[in-house]
């Protein structure tokens, strides 16, 4: 990854190579950290972070699961988020908010550990640099919803995306896909799921998988441009049978989905109703479609 100079840490800037914490930081033994992955892109009037608020929101919410009280507003947090980038100077890139629980005392319980507010940022480009994915269903389940807060963005919750990922080492794969304990399709390691059969464009309902901005975002324009969605379960079967699928994050943007376990969609490459939101979304974050200004915050 290509660093860049400053990393604001508990409302101060510290030099990348210098933004450091200690080794017996509970988070790192426990997992017991939240995160967001947040883009800003290069628009007309410079740079422009896609969603701010409602990434900072949830944020805020995937702390409150964990218990952690955060000592900074989501106004400040917000405003922190932007400082970082202009001192940057980062136009286009990722951001990286990560809130944890640091050097107190050791145990499962967090009682008595302070907690601590990173904020990073970092050119980056495609996640999965391929014109449609090939993919495959892991042989891990998406962890069930009643075993954890599912809809929160939480760092212990990866190690399940982790472990599918690691499935695919050394295959033709790009990607895997979850089924949830009901044996229907969840998303991705670290992306929501869409499916296409005819003008109807349908995605996992709520529940068993992040509640993602980005799917939120493609849901809104999908239906501005005439589609059908509907959120609902689907089988495996279904999915097999459909026209196009893709995926949706704030990584990968929409990526066309090419195949699932060998079975080619449509003709095997992106669909044209996937390049169509896909053309609309890029369109919305680099600030060329007057009806999404509202997602933008100009640096």
């Amino acid at each position: 990854m290509d660093a860049t100079e400053l990393i604001w840490m508990d409302g101060a800037f510290v030099p990348w190579h210098e933004a450091k914490v200690h080794v017996l930081a509970h988070s790192l033994h426990y997992g017991d950290g939240a995160f967001e992955g947040i883009r800003t892109y290069k628009t007309a009037r410079g740079g422009a972070v896609f969603r701010l608020t409602e990434h900072v929101e949830r944020l805020l919410y995937s702390t409150r699961a964990l218990g952690m009280q955060l000592p900074y507003s989501q106004e400040q947090v917000c405003d922190a988020i932007c400082e970082t980038l202009r001192r940057n100077k980062l136009e286009q890139g990722y951001v990286r908010p990560l809130a944890i629980h640091g050097y107190g005392v050791m145990g499962v319980n967090p009682r008595n550990s302070p907690v601590h507010l990173i904020i990073a940022c970092w050119p980056w480009g495609a996640y999965l640099p391929v014109e449609a994915a090939d993919i495959k269903v892991s042989n891990y389940i998406r962890i069930h919803p009643d075993s954890t807060v599912a809809d929160a963005k939480i760092c212990g919750h990866y190690v399940n995306s982790i472990m599918a990922i690691l499935e695919l080492r050394g295959t033709k794969y790009h990607e895997a896909l979850f089924l949830d304990s009901n044996e229907t399709i969840a998303e991705g390691p670290g992306e929501n799921f869409f499916i296409v059969k005819g003008r109807e464009v349908i995605t996992p309902p709520l529940g068993t998988i992040l509640a993602g901005i980005t799917r939120a975002t493609i849901i809104e324009i999908a239906r501005e441009r005439g589609f059908t969605v509907t959120e609902r379960p689907i089988p495996l079967a279904e999915a097999l049978a459909a026209d196009e699928a893709f995926f949706t994050g704030t990584a990968c943007e929409v990526t066309p989905i090419g195949s699932i376990n060998d079975k080619p969609l449509g003709s095997g490459k992106a669909g044209p109703i996937a390049l169509e939101i896909k053309g609309a979304y890029l369109d919305a974050v680099h600030g060329r479609s007057s009806a999404h200004e509202r997602f933008l915050t100009y640096l």
